[in-house]
């Protein structure tokens, strides 16, 4: 089993030892953005299906993922570092890039939706399995000794990236008359 898919299937088992690994592997960024990338597409194509009129919507929600990921990765960084740091904080943006770009995974699941009549279920479970690993890909990389602090931060995150996404989303789409 390669590397990536191994840190793959530990972010989606919630385990907090790969979440550690790749905070500390600076080699890691190219994969965790290559998650962020897929979970993207598995939202396209829940969103939109599969077939040439997808391609559109799921390039431009590869976009706004990317960004709304470095967006959120900046407020967590910038706020877990100066504004609710613990004694024990010691981070790079880098590993809480790292991190979070591999707690995006279980938004790869997103793809189920497609399955007609779907998305009541499969949404809810993946946003709520993606703040869990959210929370500790934070926990791990702001280094906090608490979950409560860090569910706290990775809330307030999700929320600005969501709105990013919404925002460059609204951008490129097509108005309904």
């Amino acid at each position: 089993m390669t590397a990536f898919i191994r840190r793959v299937l530990g972010a989606l088992g919630l385990d907090s030892a790969i979440f550690e690994e790749v905070e500390a592997d600076r080699s890691a960024t190219g994969q965790a953005m290559l998650v962020v990338v897929l979970a993207s597409i598995g939202a396209g194509i829940g969103n939109s299906g599969i077939g040439a009129s997808a391609v559109a919507p799921i390039v431009y929600g590869s976009v706004a993922s990317l960004l709304a990921w470095a967006t959120w990765a900046a407020l967590i960084y910038y706020l877990g570092t100066r504004v609710m740091p613990e004694s024990t904080t010691r981070a790079d943006f880098g590993e809480v890039l790292r991190t979070l770009g591999f707690a995006a995974a279980p938004g790869m699941f997103r793809a189920f939706e497609v399955l007609g009549g779907t998305r009541w279920l499969v949404l809810p479970i993946t946003s709520v399995w993606m703040l869990a690993a959210m929370t500790i890909g934070v926990r791990q990389a702001l280094d906090y000794s608490t979950t409560g602090r860090a569910l706290a931060l990775a809330a307030l995150g999700w929320g600005v990236a969501l709105a990013v996404a919404i925002g460059v989303g609204l951008l490129f789409s097509t108005p309904v008359s």
